[in-house]
Protein backbone atom coordinates (compact mmCIF):
# COMPACT_ATOMS: atom_id res chain seq x y z
CA UNK A 1 0.00 0.00 0.00
CA UNK A 2 1.30 3.44 -0.95
CA UNK A 3 1.93 5.91 1.86
CA UNK A 4 1.32 9.68 1.71
CA UNK A 5 2.12 12.22 4.40
CA UNK A 6 -0.24 15.18 4.68
CA UNK A 7 1.30 18.07 6.62
CA UNK A 8 -1.33 20.29 8.22
CA UNK A 9 -4.59 19.20 9.84
CA UNK A 10 -6.81 22.10 8.80
CA UNK A 11 -9.83 21.59 6.56
CA UNK A 12 -7.73 21.22 3.38
CA UNK A 13 -5.45 18.64 4.99
CA UNK A 14 -8.35 16.72 6.53
CA UNK A 15 -10.21 16.64 3.21
CA UNK A 16 -7.10 15.52 1.35
CA UNK A 17 -6.34 12.81 3.91
CA UNK A 18 -9.89 11.44 3.79
CA UNK A 19 -9.99 11.39 -0.03
CA UNK A 20 -6.62 9.62 -0.25
CA UNK A 21 -7.56 7.06 2.40
CA UNK A 22 -10.77 6.18 0.57
CA UNK A 23 -8.61 5.36 -2.47
CA UNK A 24 -6.83 2.66 -0.43
CA UNK A 25 -3.78 4.83 0.23
CA UNK A 26 -2.18 4.88 3.67
CA UNK A 27 -2.08 8.42 5.11
CA UNK A 28 -0.20 9.98 7.98
CA UNK A 29 -1.72 13.35 8.90
CA UNK A 30 0.61 15.67 10.82
CA UNK A 31 -0.74 18.57 12.88
CA UNK A 32 1.38 20.82 15.10
CA UNK A 33 -1.56 21.79 17.33
CA UNK A 34 -3.25 19.49 19.83
CA UNK A 35 -6.24 18.88 17.55
CA UNK A 36 -7.18 18.98 13.89
CA UNK A 37 -9.47 21.56 12.32
CA UNK A 38 -7.10 24.49 11.90
CA UNK A 39 -8.46 28.01 12.15
CA UNK A 40 -11.99 26.89 11.34
CA UNK A 41 -12.11 25.58 14.92
CA UNK A 42 -12.23 29.20 16.06
CA UNK A 43 -14.91 30.28 13.59
CA UNK A 44 -18.58 30.64 14.48
CA UNK A 45 -20.55 30.65 11.21
CA UNK A 46 -19.34 30.50 7.62
CA UNK A 47 -20.33 32.94 4.89
CA UNK A 48 -22.49 33.29 2.86
CA UNK A 49 -24.89 30.64 4.20
CA UNK A 50 -24.18 31.15 7.94
CA UNK A 51 -23.52 27.43 8.25
CA UNK A 52 -22.05 26.66 11.71
CA UNK A 53 -18.33 25.94 11.37
CA UNK A 54 -18.75 22.96 13.72
CA UNK A 55 -20.98 21.26 11.16
CA UNK A 56 -18.21 21.36 8.55
CA UNK A 57 -15.60 20.06 10.99
CA UNK A 58 -17.82 17.28 12.31
CA UNK A 59 -18.55 16.22 8.72
CA UNK A 60 -14.84 16.04 7.93
CA UNK A 61 -14.07 14.10 11.11
CA UNK A 62 -16.85 11.64 10.28
CA UNK A 63 -15.45 11.23 6.78
CA UNK A 64 -11.97 10.51 8.16
CA UNK A 65 -13.40 7.98 10.63
CA UNK A 66 -14.92 5.90 7.81
CA UNK A 67 -11.52 4.42 6.98
CA UNK A 68 -8.71 2.77 8.94
CA UNK A 69 -6.07 4.10 6.57
CA UNK A 70 -5.40 7.40 8.40
CA UNK A 71 -2.95 7.84 11.26
CA UNK A 72 -3.13 11.30 12.86
CA UNK A 73 -0.15 12.68 14.73
CA UNK A 74 -0.81 15.91 16.67
CA UNK A 75 1.65 18.10 18.52
CA UNK A 76 4.38 17.58 15.96
CA UNK A 77 5.84 19.75 13.22
CA UNK A 78 7.63 18.85 10.00
CA UNK A 79 11.10 20.40 9.68
CA UNK A 80 12.53 18.80 6.54
CA UNK A 81 10.49 17.59 3.57
CA UNK A 82 11.40 15.43 0.60
CA UNK A 83 9.06 13.35 -1.58
CA UNK A 84 10.34 10.20 0.16
CA UNK A 85 10.78 11.32 3.78
CA UNK A 86 9.58 13.88 6.31
CA UNK A 87 11.61 14.70 9.40
CA UNK A 88 9.75 15.96 12.47
CA UNK A 89 10.81 18.46 15.14
CA UNK A 90 11.06 15.49 17.53
CA UNK A 91 13.83 14.04 15.36
CA UNK A 92 11.62 11.23 14.06
CA UNK A 93 11.74 10.52 10.31
CA UNK A 94 8.81 9.02 8.40
CA UNK A 95 9.26 7.43 4.99
CA UNK A 96 6.59 7.95 2.35
CA UNK A 97 5.80 7.89 -1.37
CA UNK A 98 4.53 11.49 -1.66
CA UNK A 99 3.85 14.55 0.49
CA UNK A 100 1.00 17.08 0.58
CA UNK A 101 1.77 20.37 2.31
CA UNK A 102 -1.40 21.97 3.68
CA UNK A 103 -0.09 24.26 6.41
CA UNK A 104 -2.37 27.17 5.50
CA UNK A 105 -1.72 30.76 6.50
CA UNK A 106 -1.04 33.04 9.47
CA UNK A 107 -3.36 35.78 10.67
CA UNK A 108 -1.86 39.26 10.52
CA UNK A 109 -0.70 40.55 13.91
CA UNK A 110 -2.86 43.61 14.61
CA UNK A 111 -0.35 44.88 17.21
CA UNK A 112 1.82 46.02 14.28
CA UNK A 113 -0.75 48.67 13.30
CA UNK A 114 -0.27 50.68 16.48
CA UNK A 115 -2.42 53.56 15.22
CA UNK A 116 -5.50 51.37 15.75
CA UNK A 117 -4.71 50.69 19.40
CA UNK A 118 -4.99 46.91 19.47
CA UNK A 119 -3.59 45.71 22.78
CA UNK A 120 -3.45 49.34 23.94
CA UNK A 121 -7.08 50.46 24.27
CA UNK A 122 -9.98 48.49 25.66
CA UNK A 123 -12.62 47.35 23.17
CA UNK A 124 -10.31 47.29 20.13
CA UNK A 125 -10.55 43.68 18.98
CA UNK A 126 -9.80 41.65 15.85
CA UNK A 127 -12.21 39.73 13.65
CA UNK A 128 -10.79 36.51 15.16
CA UNK A 129 -11.52 37.82 18.68
CA UNK A 130 -15.06 38.62 17.61
CA UNK A 131 -15.59 35.08 16.30
CA UNK A 132 -14.49 33.76 19.70
CA UNK A 133 -17.08 36.04 21.32
CA UNK A 134 -19.75 34.77 18.90
CA UNK A 135 -18.89 31.19 19.86
CA UNK A 136 -19.45 32.10 23.51
CA UNK A 137 -22.64 34.00 22.60
CA UNK A 138 -21.19 36.91 24.59
CA UNK A 139 -20.19 40.02 22.62
CA UNK A 140 -19.61 42.64 25.27
CA UNK A 141 -17.32 45.52 26.09
CA UNK A 142 -14.49 45.20 28.62
CA UNK A 143 -16.74 46.48 31.42
CA UNK A 144 -19.47 43.94 30.56
CA UNK A 145 -21.84 46.43 28.96
CA UNK A 146 -23.54 46.08 25.58
CA UNK A 147 -21.96 47.96 22.64
CA UNK A 148 -24.29 50.50 21.08
CA UNK A 149 -22.07 51.63 18.20
CA UNK A 150 -19.55 49.34 16.53
CA UNK A 151 -17.05 50.12 13.76
CA UNK A 152 -15.52 47.41 11.57
CA UNK A 153 -12.34 48.31 9.71
CA UNK A 154 -11.46 46.36 6.55
CA UNK A 155 -8.01 45.50 5.15
CA UNK A 156 -5.92 45.51 8.33
CA UNK A 157 -2.75 43.80 7.15
CA UNK A 158 -3.94 43.51 3.55
CA UNK A 159 -3.10 45.74 0.55
CA UNK A 160 -0.74 47.66 2.83
CA UNK A 161 2.78 48.32 1.57
CA UNK A 162 3.79 49.82 4.92
CA UNK A 163 3.67 46.36 6.48
CA UNK A 164 4.83 44.51 3.33
CA UNK A 165 1.42 42.95 2.75
CA UNK A 166 0.56 44.04 -0.78
CA UNK A 167 -1.83 41.22 -1.61
CA UNK A 168 -5.59 41.15 -1.08
CA UNK A 169 -6.66 38.66 1.60
CA UNK A 170 -9.79 37.97 -0.43
CA UNK A 171 -12.17 36.99 2.40
CA UNK A 172 -11.96 40.10 4.62
CA UNK A 173 -14.75 42.03 2.90
CA UNK A 174 -17.23 39.21 3.07
CA UNK A 175 -16.18 38.41 6.65
CA UNK A 176 -16.87 42.03 7.61
CA UNK A 177 -20.35 41.84 6.10
CA UNK A 178 -21.07 38.50 7.78
CA UNK A 179 -19.91 39.77 11.16
CA UNK A 180 -21.91 42.98 10.79
CA UNK A 181 -25.07 40.93 10.17
CA UNK A 182 -24.35 38.71 13.17
CA UNK A 183 -23.84 41.78 15.36
CA UNK A 184 -27.16 43.23 14.20
CA UNK A 185 -28.90 39.92 14.82
CA UNK A 186 -27.50 39.93 18.36
CA UNK A 187 -28.06 43.64 19.01
CA UNK A 188 -30.73 44.98 16.61
CA UNK A 189 -30.61 48.49 18.11
CA UNK A 190 -26.85 48.87 17.69
CA UNK A 191 -25.33 50.98 14.92
CA UNK A 192 -22.75 49.04 12.90
CA UNK A 193 -20.38 50.81 10.49
CA UNK A 194 -18.06 49.14 7.96
CA UNK A 195 -15.10 51.30 6.88
CA UNK A 196 -13.65 50.02 3.61
CA UNK A 197 -11.36 50.90 0.69
CA UNK A 198 -13.59 49.05 -1.75
CA UNK A 199 -15.95 46.11 -1.39
CA UNK A 200 -14.80 42.92 -3.13
CA UNK A 201 -17.76 40.55 -3.05
CA UNK A 202 -16.70 38.06 -5.71
CA UNK A 203 -18.31 34.76 -4.69
CA UNK A 204 -21.74 33.19 -5.15
CA UNK A 205 -24.17 34.63 -2.65
CA UNK A 206 -21.73 37.33 -1.49
CA UNK A 207 -23.28 40.27 -3.31
CA UNK A 208 -26.72 39.20 -2.13
CA UNK A 209 -25.48 39.09 1.46
CA UNK A 210 -23.95 42.57 1.05
CA UNK A 211 -27.30 43.93 -0.16
CA UNK A 212 -29.13 42.18 2.67
CA UNK A 213 -26.76 43.76 5.21
CA UNK A 214 -27.78 47.20 3.97
CA UNK A 215 -31.46 46.69 3.17
CA UNK A 216 -32.56 44.31 5.93
CA UNK A 217 -30.12 45.05 8.75
CA UNK A 218 -29.31 48.71 8.05
CA UNK A 219 -25.55 48.19 8.27
CA UNK A 220 -23.73 51.40 7.32
CA UNK A 221 -20.87 51.31 4.80
CA UNK A 222 -18.37 54.18 4.71
CA UNK A 223 -15.70 54.29 2.01
CA UNK A 224 -12.57 55.43 3.79
CA UNK A 225 -9.78 54.25 6.05
CA UNK A 226 -9.61 55.00 9.76
CA UNK A 227 -6.41 56.96 10.32
CA UNK A 228 -6.34 57.18 14.11
CA UNK A 229 -8.01 55.77 17.21
CA UNK A 230 -7.89 57.26 20.71
CA UNK A 231 -9.93 57.04 23.93
CA UNK A 232 -12.15 60.01 24.76
CA UNK A 233 -13.20 61.44 28.10
CA UNK A 234 -16.07 58.98 28.67
CA UNK A 235 -13.79 56.02 27.89
CA UNK A 236 -15.27 55.40 24.44
CA UNK A 237 -13.13 55.19 21.33
CA UNK A 238 -12.84 58.17 19.04
CA UNK A 239 -11.97 57.34 15.46
CA UNK A 240 -10.77 59.70 12.78
CA UNK A 241 -11.35 58.88 9.13
CA UNK A 242 -12.12 60.42 5.76
CA UNK A 243 -15.24 59.67 3.81
CA UNK A 244 -13.61 59.44 0.38
CA UNK A 245 -16.98 59.53 -1.40
CA UNK A 246 -17.70 63.02 -0.09
CA UNK A 247 -14.10 64.09 0.55
CA UNK A 248 -14.94 65.10 4.09
CA UNK A 249 -13.07 64.29 7.31
CA UNK A 250 -15.05 62.31 9.85
CA UNK A 251 -14.88 61.90 13.62
CA UNK A 252 -16.97 59.35 15.41
CA UNK A 253 -17.28 57.93 18.91
CA UNK A 254 -17.72 54.15 19.03
CA UNK A 255 -17.99 51.57 21.79
CA UNK A 256 -16.08 48.85 19.94
CA UNK A 257 -13.68 48.71 16.99
CA UNK A 258 -13.24 45.43 15.09
CA UNK A 259 -10.10 45.08 12.97
CA UNK A 260 -10.57 42.73 10.01
CA UNK A 261 -7.14 41.10 9.99
CA UNK A 262 -5.89 39.62 6.75
CA UNK A 263 -4.12 36.41 5.81
CA UNK A 264 -0.34 36.44 5.59
CA UNK A 265 2.03 33.69 4.55
CA UNK A 266 3.55 31.46 7.20
CA UNK A 267 7.02 32.41 8.40
CA UNK A 268 8.22 28.85 7.85
CA UNK A 269 7.48 29.11 4.11
CA UNK A 270 10.90 30.74 3.79
CA UNK A 271 12.54 27.65 5.29
CA UNK A 272 10.58 25.42 2.89
CA UNK A 273 12.21 27.41 0.12
CA UNK A 274 15.71 27.42 1.63
CA UNK A 275 15.84 23.89 3.05
CA UNK A 276 13.55 21.94 0.75
CA UNK A 277 14.00 23.71 -2.60
CA UNK A 278 10.36 24.72 -2.93
CA UNK A 279 9.44 28.03 -4.55
CA UNK A 280 7.68 31.04 -2.96
CA UNK A 281 5.75 33.89 -4.52
CA UNK A 282 6.59 37.53 -3.78
CA UNK A 283 3.74 37.49 -1.25
CA UNK A 284 5.46 34.71 0.68
CA UNK A 285 2.80 32.13 -0.19
CA UNK A 286 4.10 28.99 -1.87
CA UNK A 287 4.31 28.95 -5.67
CA UNK A 288 2.40 26.14 -7.41
CA UNK A 289 3.71 24.65 -10.63
CA UNK A 290 1.21 26.82 -12.49
CA UNK A 291 -2.10 28.53 -11.75
CA UNK A 292 -4.28 26.39 -13.99
CA UNK A 293 -3.67 22.71 -14.74
CA UNK A 294 -1.10 22.10 -11.97
CA UNK A 295 -2.24 24.43 -9.21
CA UNK A 296 -1.88 21.82 -6.44
CA UNK A 297 1.57 20.66 -7.55
CA UNK A 298 4.90 22.12 -6.42
CA UNK A 299 8.07 22.55 -8.45
CA UNK A 300 9.33 19.26 -6.98
CA UNK A 301 7.89 15.98 -8.23
CA UNK A 302 6.08 14.16 -5.43
CA UNK A 303 5.36 17.25 -3.28
CA UNK A 304 1.88 18.74 -3.55
CA UNK A 305 -0.06 21.67 -2.05
CA UNK A 306 -3.59 21.99 -0.69
CA UNK A 307 -5.44 24.98 0.70
CA UNK A 308 -4.31 28.46 1.65
CA UNK A 309 -0.60 27.70 1.63
CA UNK A 310 -0.54 29.00 -1.97
CA UNK A 311 -2.91 32.00 -1.59
CA UNK A 312 -5.74 33.32 0.59
CA UNK A 313 -8.76 31.05 0.16
CA UNK A 314 -12.16 30.62 1.72
CA UNK A 315 -13.23 27.37 3.39
CA UNK A 316 -15.02 26.02 0.30
CA UNK A 317 -11.95 26.63 -1.86
CA UNK A 318 -9.69 24.97 0.71
CA UNK A 319 -11.93 21.90 0.73
CA UNK A 320 -11.92 21.75 -3.07
CA UNK A 321 -8.14 22.11 -3.03
CA UNK A 322 -7.84 19.18 -0.64
CA UNK A 323 -9.93 16.93 -2.88
CA UNK A 324 -8.08 18.03 -6.02
CA UNK A 325 -4.68 17.46 -4.43
CA UNK A 326 -5.72 13.92 -3.49
CA UNK A 327 -6.63 13.18 -7.12
CA UNK A 328 -3.32 14.60 -8.35
CA UNK A 329 -1.39 12.54 -5.82
CA UNK A 330 -3.20 9.35 -6.81
CA UNK A 331 -2.53 9.98 -10.52
CA UNK A 332 1.13 10.66 -9.80
CA UNK A 333 1.53 7.50 -7.67
CA UNK A 334 -0.10 5.38 -10.38
CA UNK A 335 2.55 6.56 -12.84
CA UNK A 336 5.49 5.65 -10.60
Amino acid sequence: MKHVIVIGGGVAGMQCAAELAMQDIKVTLLEKKSDTGGKVRGWHKLFPTFTPADEVLSGLRHKMALTQNITTKTGCEATTITPQKVTLSTGESINCDAVVVATGYTLFDAHIKEEYGYGIYDNVITSADLEEMFNKDDVRMKDGSTPRRIAILHCVGSRDEKVCQRHCSKVCCVTGVKQAIELKQMYPAADVFNFYMDIRMFGPGYEEMYREAQQKYNVHFVRGRISEVSPNIDNRLQIKAEDTLTGRPLKMGVDMLVLLIGMKSNDHNASLKADCGLQCQNSGFMQPKDSFLHNTESNIEGIFYAGAITAPKNVAEALNDGATAALRVKDWLNKQ
